[in-house]
């Protein structure tokens, strides 16, 4: 049982779930703060106070605390736009970097069709003698 579990623990898809979880956490921790020390205070300049908390409406002895909903929405929503700006942004980098890559590699392919081209014409020029 004890190799068994060792066996599962080792398997690259267990291992891998656990980076994924800890960056994920990370990566959570980092969004947060960009969205509440960069985009709320933003938002707060430019439409006054964003806490919608207080809202609320209620039937009987029922309370119904919309504002909570509703600030959630908008944390949502800038949680999801920064991420994307995020990975906008990761995925220029390395678009870049494959660009760089593809040109490097479009002057080994024009090379090696030069040694090729010259291949050829040594073997023509052999077979001909």
């Amino acid at each position: 049982m004890l190799n068994e579990f060792k066996q599962f623990i080792m398997r690259g898809n267990a291992i891998d779930l656990a980076v994924g979880v800890v960056m994920g956490a990370a990566f959570t921790g980092i969004v947060k703060a960009i969205v509440t020390y960069l985009i709320g205070p933003i938002i707060s300049l430019l439409a006054g106070a964003v806490d919608l908390s207080s809202l609320k409406f209620s039937i009987g002895p029922a309370v119904f605390k919309y504002g909570i909903v509703l600030n959630e929405i908008i944390n949502f929503v800038m949680v999801g736009f920064v991420i994307f700006l995020i990975i906008k942004a990761i995925n220029k980098f390395f678009k870049k970097n494959e660009k760089k890559e593809e040109v490097e590699s479009g002057q080994e392919i024009k090379l090696l069709t030069e040694i090729r081209n010259e291949l050829k014409k040594t073997n023509q020029s052999t077979n001909k003698a």
